[in-house]
């Protein structure tokens, strides 16, 4: 669309004599729509569908006429549509949110998207992320100790340590490419103590509500459920999201900030397997409960007792390196867990109340992809295989 088609509209309309706010507006339009053909065309893909429609191209024109008259405070007034609330989530180079895992009151994330940098802070430890996505590296920073450390995420674990607007867009994307996924509308409400307008798509395996502004039609709530088809789907909740603000660069720089010491080794999370988990197992009982294994496990319980696992292991007056041996193992352990989920095998967590050391009791078992049996760990950490028939009731 350019601005002779927008005025040509506008004169079908009805206003042969088009006043020359319009005509400053048509051409505002016009660059923004030659903008996004150019950067994001992939992305818009709902928005071009929608003005392919005569009808509602002239129900966008007369909306450009009525914003001359009102002024643009009242744009999105009653009209806010899921295309609009979408575009920012897909357009922003800068995105600040806080993100909880689960319930409202777990622990906050809270992120500020450059790009493809993240800098990841955490409200119950210290310790700073900065994540270059696009060459799959990690920046992690302790504040009290002043060491930084770097950390390869190449592979597996970089697909999961995206953004989590990332993850928005994602879904997003999926939608655009499934139109028989329809957009309930929800009304207003109020959310988060102001009034916001509401949209929730249903996909095969995700379902995700967005609560917007109703004037500016930009996303304050997004809350995600993914992997509706597993035992426990993950609850993400997004809110105090700003797009588009200045971030200064240096919050994002992969260089250790001055008076930091570097860690003189680069440690590697691209490789983890199912010894990795049962360390895993064996690190929680053994230094965060006191040799009881926990009540269950998941990346809601990761996030609570990540801080724990930190003060036990400097209380331990073990050397460096081997606690940060320890820290690493215990997260290959955790991305082991995160990928059975995701693959979605079937399994089962049966640890609550069990002892390290109680080898006739089974704490998980698990049954790998394309296999006829079952993975079972036991409470002194020793594995078996075992068909469906045996496995523990």
């Amino acid at each position: 669309m350019n601005k002779e088609n927008i005025e040509e509209i506008l004169k079908k309309l009805g206003s042969e004599d088009v006043p020359a706010d319009v005509h400053k507006i048509a051409e505002e339009t016009a660059r923004d729509f030659s903008e996004v053909r150019t950067r994001q065309p992939r992305h818009y893909v709902l928005w071009e569908n929608i003005m392919i429609s005569k009808i509602t191209r002239l129900a966008a024109a007369a909306v450009i006429v009525i914003a001359v008259v009102l002024g643009v405070s009242q744009f999105f007034e009653g009209t806010v549509t899921f295309a609009d609330v979408i575009r920012p989530i897909l357009n922003a180079h800068t995105v600040i949110l806080d993100l909880m895992m689960g319930e409202e009151d777990a622990p906050v994330i809270h992120d500020i998207v450059v790009g493809t940098r993240i800098r990841r802070i955490f409200s119950n430890m210290d310790t700073i992320l900065i994540l270059d996505l696009d060459n799959a590296k990690m920046l992690s920073l302790d504040p009290k100790s002043k060491v930084a450390m770097y950390i390869d995420i190449k592979g597996p674990i970089g697909e999961g340590t995206r953004s989590y607007i990332g993850l928005v867009r994602n879904i997003v994307n999926d939608i655009e490419e499934h139109p028989d996924w329809p957009v309930q509308e929800l009304g207003q409400q109020e959310i988060d103590g102001q009034t916001a307008v509401g949209f929730r798509v249903s996909g095969s395996n995700e379902e995700i509500t967005i609560w917007a502004d109703p004037k500016t039609a930009s996303p304050i709530r997004i809350e995600m459920l993914l992997g509706q088809s597993f035992s426990k789907p993950t609850h993400y909740i997004l809110k105090n999201i700003e797009f588009d603000v200045p971030v200064d660069g240096s919050l994002v720089s992969m260089e250790p900030p001055a008076g930091y010491k570097l860690a003189g080794m680069e440690y590697s999370m691209n490789q983890f397997t199912e010894e990795d988990f049962v360390e895993s197992l064996r690190i929680w009982a053994e230094f965060i409960l006191d040799g009881r294994f926990p009540e269950t496990i998941g990346v809601e319980d990761l996030l609570k007792i990540a801080p724990l696992l930190g003060e036990k292991l400097s209380q331990s007056n073990l050397p460096e390196e081997e606690g940060i041996r320890i820290g690493m193992t215990f997260g290959r352990g955790m991305m082991f867990f995160q990928r059975i989920v995701e693959e979605g095998c079937d399994w089962h967590y049966a640890g609550s109340g069990v002892k390290l050391g109680e080898a006739d009791k089974a704490v998980f078992w698990y049954r790998p992809k394309d296999s006829e049996t079952y993975r079972v760990i036991y409470g002194d950490l020793h594995v078996e295989d075992v068909a469906p028939e045996n496995l523990p009731e």
